[in-house]
């Protein structure tokens, strides 16, 4: 995405919550933190769950299916899974760590805009 799209007035999203919003057949998360609106992908890149639907606590996003956490400030990994021991262990090695991709946000005249993908973060060490 070059440039900025428009893609939700912000009244539709209020403080303290996250809404989807499909642009080009791509689905993108845009939260309300305070006075900041934050945009990113809404599928998890642990295993593909809708992070809308998840839970909001701050900047930090978690994903309804594995409970992996995002913050929404640069899409750092927080926590991969509440999954412990072993099952932790080879879920990771099945599917390494990575960064939720996150794009410049902004407001304009009441419209919450994205922009270009912001860089992607390193993903955590095993």
């Amino acid at each position: 995405m070059s440039g900025y799209i428009e893609l939700v007035e912000a009244v539709e999203v209020p403080s303290g919550t996250m809404k989807m919003v499909e642009v080009d057949g791509h689905e993108l998360l845009v939260a309300h933190v305070g006075e900041d609106f934050f945009v990113a992908d809404n599928r998890c890149p642990h295993l593909g769950g809708h992070l809308a639907s998840g839970v909001l606590d701050g900047a930090v996003v978690t994903c309804p299916r594995h409970h992996s956490q995002f913050d929404l400030t640069d899409g750092h990994v927080v926590r991969w899974t509440d999954w412990t021991g072993a099952t932790l262990t080879v879920g990771e090695l099945m599917r390494h760590p990575r960064p939720l991709r996150v794009f410049e946000a902004k407001v304009v005249e009441g419209m919450v805009m994205v922009g270009p993908e912001k860089p992607p973060v390193p993903a955590p060490a095993l």
